[in-house]
C-alpha cells in the first residue's frame, strides 16, 4: 500500500480547521507573554537555590506567573512533584480529612489513581481509604454530566467534587471548558463550600480558558505534558484559590513550612521557558492529532474524537480489531521516534496500572506525553491512546511508519 497519498488526502481535508487552532494558540501565547512581562521575569529568576530555599525569588515568581496564566489566586509549581498522579495525590491529601467524601462526577478517575483512592486489598499503604476518606462516583451519561444525580449528591456536602477533564482510559470525549463552566454554576446553586477539583492533564492551552477561570477551586497537571512545552524534565503544578493552595501546601511540604521552603539547585529557566513555548507546542500536537484522526478514519478505523469533531485535549483514541494490530501500530510509532527508535515495545506490568500496558515513548524526556507517544491497556476493546507531537512534521512521518508497520 502506498501510504503517502492517503496522508496527503487526509491533510487536505483537515487544512480548513488549522486557522481556529492557530487563533487559540495566539491567544494563549499572548496570555503567557503578558504574565511573564507583568511579573517582571528577569535572568535572576532562573538561578538555582539550595537547602531550605528561603526567599527563593525564582520559585516564588514562577508561582505568580502560573497563577496569572491559569486564572488562579495561587500556585505550586515544582520539580519535586514527580508526575500528574503525584500532583493529584498531593492536592487530594492536602484537602481531605478522615470522614470527608470525595465525589467524582466524571466516572472513575485515571487508572494510576486507583490505589491512591481505593487502596490495594488488605494492604495498609496510605490510600485515602486507609485514612477514612469516603468515595462516591457518578458516571457520565452519553458523555455528559448526569446533572440530576450530581445535584442530589453535592447537596450532601462532599469535601471535594472531582472532575477529570481528559478522557483517561475511557471511551469518551474530553470535557469542554463550557461544560465545566455550566456544571460549576449549577453545583454552586446547592453547594457553596465544596472544593471543585479539576484534573487538567492533557488539556492545558487547548482552549482559551482554564478551569479556575470558570470557577474551579483547584486545577492540577503535569509538566511533562502540555505546560512544560516539551523541555521541562519533570514536575507538576497545582493552581487554585488561596484557601485551597494554603491547605495543599501543608501536604506539599509540611504544615509548619507551607510554601516558605523548597529549593532547586538546577534553576528555573526550563520551567519559565517551557511555559513560554507551551501554546505553540500544544498547537503542533493538535494539528498532528487531526491528521492522525482523519487518516485512520479514511483507512476504516474508529477514532475518538473524529477528525471533524471539536478537540478538548491532545489525546486521540484509535480502536483496533485485535491486540496484534494495536501492538504493531505502537511499534511503528516507536520506530519513528527520535530516541530508542530501534526498540520494539511490548506489553508489561507497568507500575500503577491494573492491566498490562504497552507504551511507545521514544522521547527526549522519559515518558513525556506532550512528545509523540501512545499507550494502551491490553484489554478489550483494543484502544490505543495517542497524544503529543513536538512538531507537526514529526507526527506526519511517524504516522506513515505506524501505518506501514500495521500492514505487516
Amino acid at each position: 500500500m502506498n501510504i503517502k497519498p492517503i496522508i496527503t488526502k487526509a491533510e487536505q481535508k483537515i487544512q480548513p480547521r488549522f486557522k481556529a487552532l492557530e487563533d487559540t494558540a495566539l491567544f494563549n501565547q499572548h496570555k503567557v507573554l503578558s504574565a511573564l512581562k507583568n511579573n517582571r521575569v528577569a535572568l535572576r529568576h532562573f538561578a538555582g537555590t539550595t537547602g531550605y530555599g528561603y526567599d527563593d525569588a525564582g520559585r516564588d515568581n514562577l508561582f505568580k506567573v502560573y497563577s496569572e496564566v491559569f486564572g488562579a489566586e495561587a500556585a505550586i509549581v515544582s520539580y519535586n512533584i514527580t508526575c500528574g498522579s503525584h500532583a493529584l495525590k498531593v492536592a487530594l491529601y492536602g484537602i481531605l480529612r478522615p470522614g470527608d467524601t470525595m465525589l467524582a462526577i466524571t466516572g472513575k478517575p485515571y487508572d494510576t489513581m486507583d490505589i491512591t483512592i481505593f487502596g490495594d486489598g488488605d494492604k495498609d499503604n496510605g490510600s485515602l481509604k486507609d485514612f477514612g476518606v469516603m468515595y462516591k462516583q457518578i458516571d457520565l451519561k452519553d458523555g455528559k454530566f448526569d446533572e440530576k444525580a450530581i445535584l442530589e449528591e453535592v447537596a450532601k456536602n462532599p469535601k471535594i467534587i472531582f472532575l477529570q477533564r481528559s478522557k483517561g482510559y475511557s471511551l469518551r470525549d474530553a470535557l469542554s471548558i463550557e461544560q465545566i463552566e455550566d456544571i460549576i454554576k449549577k453545583i454552586r446553586t446547592v453547594n457553596k463550600t465544596g472544593f471543585i477539583f479539576v484534573d487538567n492533564c492533557y488539556c492545558e492551552f487547548v482552549d482559551m480558558r482554564e478551569p479556575c477561570e470558570v470557577g474551579a477551586d483547584i486545577a492540577v497537571g503535569s509538566l511533562i505534558k502540555n505546560p512544560g512545552g516539551g523541555i521541562v524534565p519533570t514536575g507538576g503544578y497545582i493552581v487554585g484559590t488561596q484557601r485551597a493552595i494554603a491547605l495543599i501546601a501543608t501536604s506539599h511540604t509540611s504544615p509548619s513550612l507551607g510554601l516558605e521552603v523548597g529549593s532547586n539547585e538546577q534553576g528555573y529557566r526550563l520551567l519559565y521557558q517551557g511555559l513560554f513555548m507551551a501554546p505553540h507546542i500544544v498547537l503542533q500536537s493538535l494539528k498532528g492529532g487531526l491528521l492522525i484522526a482523519q487518516t485512520m478514519e479514511d483507512l476504516g478505523f474508529e477514532v475518538f474524537p473524529k477528525a471533524q469533531e471539536p478537540m478538548y485535549d491532545i489525546v486521540r483514541d484509535i480502536k483496533f480489531k485485535t491486540k496484534q494490530e494495536l501492538v504493531n501500530f505502537c511499534v511503528g510509532i516507536q520506530h519513528a521516534s527520535p530516541v530508542d527508535s530501534f526498540v520494539d515495545p511490548e506489553p508489561w506490568d507497568m507500575p500503577g496500572y491494573i492491566d498490562q500496558v504497552i507504551m511507545a515513548a521514544g522521547t527526549f524526556v522519559q515518558g513525556a506525553s506532550i512528545e509523540l507517544s501512545c499507550d494502551a491497556p491490553i484489554r478489550e476493546p483494543y484502544i490505543l491512546y495517542l497524544q503529543g507531537g513536538l512538531t507537526y512534521e514529526h507526527v506526519k512521518l511517524a504516522l506513515n511508519e505506524a501505518i506501514g508497520n500495521l500492514r505487516k
